[in-house]
């Protein structure tokens, strides 16, 4: 017999109470999340079992590879039965990763699989599930319909056209699907891809690149997208002419740290200044160390599981960057995450710095994100807004995966916070109060973020 049960982490009874009640049939919004738009929009049918619950999905692989399995039957040319095998003689060893519970979720919800995933059921639960993804009404977007999601944002760079979005719109899926503009590859100048990006858009000089900019900004409003995601080691501040960095480096110079820093300072105010005029939400994701095997990264690309934890400093700059904007007043709405956990009263003291009417939770702490999107994640990111801000307010969960099936990672959100209000309810911190109590969980589930982000 499996683990998900009707108690499945809910400890006490008045999460359970607020888990059934207010919780478990809200509508999802997905604000952050790596699905593939083509692939919605082409409502992908799933060639095997190996495909959608490993393909793309570098969480699982890192596991794989730490049990000491071979990159060919990870992400090679193996056969997908024997990767599939190869994840299940994994699962039993993942005593307590959030991987052996969502797995656990994934099986029941979507294919009504109870018995746990090991080397021995590989074989049945294989079979079980590649007969249902023959069934039209296990395509991509059946699943997410299924897993009553209201709205999804996409990761998409500022250079894409957009058309699955246009034609997810034109064809009348039930399901939002919106674009979130994400301009890395435009904002760091430091890496390789800079130059080649900025050939394949075709500016010349640092005032056209600024207009492309902000035409691609309007461009993506105009098709519904109303957040941007900057995915930063860290947060740059640093005042300067930042034309001169980009005609430096387009003529083949050597930056400096600072020049650099310039440059980066500068795009992302013009960005934030046009997402502030357009009431978007800006994304700003701190603190991974990215690419660390070299050789891993010249064979497999990035996103591929070979990313950790950076322990830089971030307090001082991301201070001085958010009340550089401010100082203008185009500050916009603003999630801050961080990935290392040391960070979360750095980040749950900083909201309160730069907070204004009359947006309740203008600057929010972003949800346990990546290596912290686990049990004692949640609850450390929770527990830090809670002590140091209005956890009241908070937008909530998001899945930030590639899978289709990543959906019940909001039930295991839903559950965990639940469970966490009556811990404090039961132990007489706050009120048995089910009017507060249930609009905190219904704001933090789904009415937060539909308030927030103006969908």
């Amino acid at each position: 017999m499996g683990i998900i049960n009707e108690n499945f982490m809910l400890k006490n009874k008045t999460a359970k109470q607020l888990y059934y009640d207010y919780a478990e049939n809200l509508p999802i919004i997905d604000y952050h999340c790596h699905l593939v738009p083509e692939m919605i929009a082409n409502d992908h049918k799933f060639k095997d079992t190996y495909e959608l619950f490993l393909g793309g999905d570098h969480y699982k692989w890192r596991q794989m590879r730490s049990n000491g399995i071979p990159e060919e039957l990870i992400t090679g040319n193996g056969d997908e039965f024997e990767k599939w095998t190869c994840f299940a003689r994994t699962m039993p060893l993942l005593i307590g990763n959030p991987l052996y519970h969502w797995t656990a979720l994934e099986l029941k919800r979507y294919f009504d699989i109870d018995e746990p995933l090991t080397e021995k059921s590989a074989k049945t639960i294989w079979d079980k599930c590649n007969e249902l993804l023959k069934r039209d009404d296990f395509s991509g977007k059946s699943l997410i319909s299924k897993s009553n999601v209201e709205i999804i944002c996409t990761t998409d760079d500022p250079a894409d056209s957009l058309e699955h979005h246009i034609r997810l719109k034109n064809d009348g899926f039930s399901t939002k699907v919106l674009p979130t503009f994400r301009p890395d590859k435009a904002v760091e100048i430091n890496k390789p891809t800079f130059m080649p990006y900025i050939e394949q858009i075709g500016v010349k000089t640092y005032a056209e690149f600024i207009k492309w900019l902000s035409e691609k900004i309007a461009f993506f409003h105009a098709n519904g997208c109303r957040l941007s995601d900057h995915a930063l080691e860290y947060v740059p501040f640093a005042a300067g002419d930042a034309s001169a960095v980009f005609e430096k480096k387009i003529n083949g110079g050597e930056l400096t740290g600072e020049e650099i820093n310039v440059f980066k300072t500068a795009v992302l105010k013009h960005c934030a200044t046009e997402y502030t005029r357009l009431g978007w939400t800006m994304q700003l994701h701190i603190g991974a160390l990215r690419n660390n095997n070299t050789n891993m990264f010249n064979k497999l690309g990035p996103d591929t599981g070979f990313d950790s934890i950076n322990d830089l400093c971030i307090a001082e700059k991301l201070a001085e960057f958010m009340n550089y904007l401010e100082l203008d007043d185009v500050l916009p709405k603003t999630i801050l995450y961080t990935l290392n956990p040391k960070d979360n009263y750095v980040l749950g003291t900083m909201l309160g710095n730069f907070q204004k009417a009359p947006t309740a939770g203008k600057i929010q702490f972003g949800s346990g994100w990546w290596f912290n999107d686990n049990r004692d994640g949640m609850v450390a990111q929770m527990t830090a807004l809670a002590n140091l801000g209005i956890l009241g307010r908070f937008v909530g969960m998001l899945t930030d995966s590639r899978s289709f099936v990543s959906y019940p990672r909001h039930e295991y959100f839903r559950r965990i916070l639940c469970n966490l209000l009556g811990e404090w309810v039961e132990a007489g911190e706050y009120p048995d109060d089910r009017e507060s109590l249930k609009k905190i969980v219904e704001g933090i589930c789904y009415n937060n973020a539909k308030e927030y982000f103006n969908f």
